[in-house]
């Protein structure tokens, strides 16, 4: 038994290596760099990160047709739901903007590549550093020891609005608010106020990127995911910045409401849904989370899919088959909502070149995922909902899984506090999406 352990580690080593190693699958452009902005006045607003240090955004200026539209993307990262692992998170790029890098690579979504791009590449586009720890939600502050922590992402939210209106965005014609992963969930909490920001004259729609998180019950039977965003609402003051038609309807459990699967219904504005039916990261955490499998039965279907057994299958077949159920009353009755959803094991698609247009890109019904999302934005469909068939029917997916579970959790990962993620500077090819978790 252990010698089999230590030929599946070798085997996923030997894989890491390969693929991190390999060339990037779209030649040409490798993106754009783009230099961060610190929002100077958000002081006055008391939109501080977690450590107290200034938010921050990357700004590229739109041009030609372009210039008067705008797509803003929240970054992921996880969150942090205790205060010894958001102090943690304070001490690292989720946290601060000290310690962030002070330019950001802008691909997929976010190209001015018109061969790349060709919907949005002349777009106004902002990625809005996150460094709150509960999805740009929260309004609270708390001391720990000698120095403070501070929950404020709705008010660093509300500070970039407003320090970008006067750069234009007051002025939009066209805008879309997107986001990945963690960003996705801020999507669905934040698409309607972005909406009130705007002219009534604009154009404005929502696109969640992986952000489609399921009020999931794991292989142990209990509701990880509930527990955690219970614990994250309380902590940080989320509750009231949630749709209050939401938390009305579902009183007494008001922090339902921080699942899309609950707040989509209450959202007035036209939302996309990009997600994969077989999500990495609800694969590891909300399906089986390590707390559900202290013996490590899972550890190779985790890492290799063709590894899991009948049971683990039919297991990730019922996971997908919730997902289905969750969105089926969007996918029947919104007339303007949008949908790709596939069955690649992966995690966030619209920021990577790979996956969001390029020869290799995944396809539904053979739609990539840029042309289905430009369809829908642009009206060049009547109903523009993607669904896959179940795996592993779709020979188009990149099926990225990370090497192990443990390097996508923060760093309480014992204790499983915190599902924030590390992105791991060896093997870029390969974990180019947990970047964006």
């Amino acid at each position: 038994m252990k010698l089999m352990r230590l030929l599946d580690l070798m085997a996923a080593m030997v894989l890491l290596v390969y693929v991190g190693l390999s060339p990037p699958l779209v030649a040409g452009d490798p993106g754009r760099r783009v230099s961060m902005t610190l929002v100077r006045g958000a002081a006055a607003l008391g939109a501080f990160c977690l450590d107290g240090s200034l938010p921050a955004y990357h700004l590229d200026r739109g041009f030609g047709a372009g210039s008067d539209n705008w797509l803003l993307q929240f970054e992921g990262g996880g969150w942090c739901n205790d205060i010894a692992s958001c102090k943690d998170r304070s001490k690292t790029h989720r946290g601060s903007t000290r310690y962030m890098t002070k330019t950001a690579v802008f691909t997929g979504i976010l190209s001015n590549n018109a061969s790349l791009n060709p919907d949005f590449y002349n777009w106004n586009k902002v990625r809005l550093r996150y460094c709150d720890g509960a999805s740009f939600a929260g309004d609270r502050q708390v001391g720990n020891g000698t120095s403070m922590l501070y929950f404020r992402g709705q008010r660093i939210w509300n500070a970039i609005i407003l320090d970008l209106l006067p750069k234009g965005l007051a002025n939009a014609e066209k805008a879309l608010l997107t986001g990945c992963s963690a960003g996705g969930l801020s999507t669905f909490l934040h698409c309607d106020n972005f909406t009130s920001y705007l002219p009534k004259t604009a154009d404005v729609k929502c696109m969640s990127d992986a952000g489609f998180f399921l009020d999931a019950i794991d292989v142990a039977s209990n509701r990880t995911m509930r527990s955690f965003y219970k614990q994250l609402v309380s902590l940080q003051g989320v509750q009231k910045n949630l749709d209050p038609n939401c938390t009305h309807a579902f009183y007494p459990e008001p922090s339902l409401c921080f699942f899309p699967q609950y707040a989509l219904r209450f959202i007035k504005t036209p939302m996309f849904i990009l997600n994969s039916a077989y999500d990495v990261f609800q694969f590891h955490h909300g399906l089986v989370p390590p707390s559900a499998d202290p013996t490590g039965r899972w550890n190779r279907c985790k890492v290799n899919v063709t590894a899991c057994n009948p049971h683990q299958l039919d297991a990730l077949q019922g996971f997908r088959t919730d997902m289905l159920g969750a969105l089926m009353n969007f996918f029947r009755n919104s007339t303007r909502g949008g949908m790709f959803i596939n069955s690649c094991f992966d995690h966030c698609q619209s920021a990577l070149q790979e996956t969001w247009l390029s020869p290799t890109s995944p396809r539904v019904h053979n739609m990539t995922i840029a042309k289905t999302v430009g369809d829908w934005y642009f009206g060049r469909g009547e109903d523009v909902k993607e669904i896959d068939c179940p795996y592993p029917c779709d020979k188009t997916c990149h099926n990225l899984i990370p090497a192990s579970t443990t390097d996508s959790l923060a760093p309480n990962a014992p204790d499983h506090k915190s599902l924030g993620t590390q992105l791991s500077p060896f093997f870029p090819g390969f974990f180019y999406f947990i970047f964006y978790v």
